[in-house]
């Protein structure tokens, strides 16, 4: 069965930084893109970042790019979302996700994680 298990979040100042972890299990992921979003309380699912099955690609939401970078560690079934300048806007749940495609995009996820919660106090 695949898992995605988010951990890392926590709170930080406007302008720090953060780096939140995905494990993934139940399968090999290294040909599989992943994927971070987030969402807030009465508001819809955000994409924020994608990573393609190699590692090679990525593609980021306008809102985030430049100030986040994802990466993954395909020995370890790992993807990570380096968060920096964070804004108080930044402040939500974050959800790791997956899809059985090699592709990075924002495109519909098969499976999600529980999420993790980014706290930024301004």
């Amino acid at each position: 069965q695949v898992q995605l298990v988010e951990s890392g979040g926590g709170l930080v100042q406007a302008g720090g930084s953060l780096r939140v972890s995905c494990a993934a299990s139940g399968r090999t992921f290294s040909g599989d893109s992943m994927g971070w979003f987030r969402q807030a309380p009465g508001k819809e699912r955000e994409f924020v970042a994608a990573i393609s099955g190699s590692g090679l690609s990525e593609t980021y939401a306008a809102s985030v790019k430049g100030r986040f970078a994802m990466s993954r560690d395909n020995a370890n079934n790992t993807v990570y979302l380096q968060m920096s300048s964070l804004h108080p806007e930044d402040m939500t749940v974050y959800y790791c996700a997956t899809k059985s495609s090699s592709v990075a995009s924002n495109h519909k996820h098969d499976y999600w994680g529980q999420g993790t919660q980014v706290t930024v106090s301004s």
